[in-house]
């Protein structure tokens, strides 16, 4: 049949994303186990969708190293391994210092009120003992500099390697979710005072100093 004129094209983009997060976030959160089968079938059944945009979404996974995946075989949730976390942890402090160099001048009053108000949300998830909501609000206190800075090299560096290290920050924010807290409050303060090079600094080190698996199970 002939394709009609001015027929709009379906925006696939956000089902294709919301896709992806829904699967990153089952693995980050352990509702998806390291080891466990992924089968695309049964994966659009749970999220009502075709298998088109899973496939899509678990090979953006197996970028991550979120998963790992035999073709035509299989597709397993990986296992957290240390050396993998170390190198994207390292990867992602480099970034986020690079964020909060570039970016600071241009954020504004309202762009540090949102990072406090983040920071606050964050300290009470941490007293609380919900992960998820503490996860969350670390996220988008960090995501105002990544957002001012308007870096898409930066973005999709970000997007490769955070999920694979959200696993791990999990565990951080279960045992040493204060001490992020105060970090953080540091990290905005030297941001509203201008010192541009010390907040760099701490950004990086926020990221860099996370434990891995060999130093958590050692601790």
């Amino acid at each position: 049949m002939p394709i009609p004129p001015g027929a709009a094209a379906v925006d696939r983009t956000l089902l294709r994303d919301d896709v992806y997060r829904r699967l990153r976030d089952a693995i980050v959160d352990g509702t998806f186990t390291p080891g466990e089968q992924l089968k695309d079938g049964e994966l659009a059944q749970w999220l009502g969708v075709s298998r088109t945009p899973v496939r899509e979404a678990l090979l953006r996974l197996a970028g991550s190293g979120l998963v790992v995946t035999l073709p035509g075989r299989s597709t397993t949730v990986s296992e957290v391994d240390a050396r993998a976390v170390r190198d994207a942890r390292d990867v992602l402090a480099a970034m986020h210092a690079l964020a909060v160099r570039e970016a600071s001048g241009r954020l504004s009053e309202d762009d540090i009120d949102r990072m406090r108000e983040a920071n606050r949300r964050f300290a009470d998830a941490v007293a609380a003992g919900d992960v998820d909501a503490a996860l969350d609000a670390d996220e988008e206190l960090h995501a105002v500099a990544v957002t001012a800075l308007d870096n898409r090299a930066v973005e999709s560096v970000l997007d490769q390697f955070d999920p694979l290290v959200r696993r791990t920050e999990r565990l951080r924010f279960r045992t040493d979710g204060h001490a992020s807290a105060e970090v953080h409050e540091q990290l905005i303060d030297l941001i509203a005072s201008g010192d541009v090079e010390a907040a760099a600094s701490v950004a990086y080190d926020i990221w860099h100093t996370l434990p891995t698996e060999d130093s958590t199970a050692t601790a």
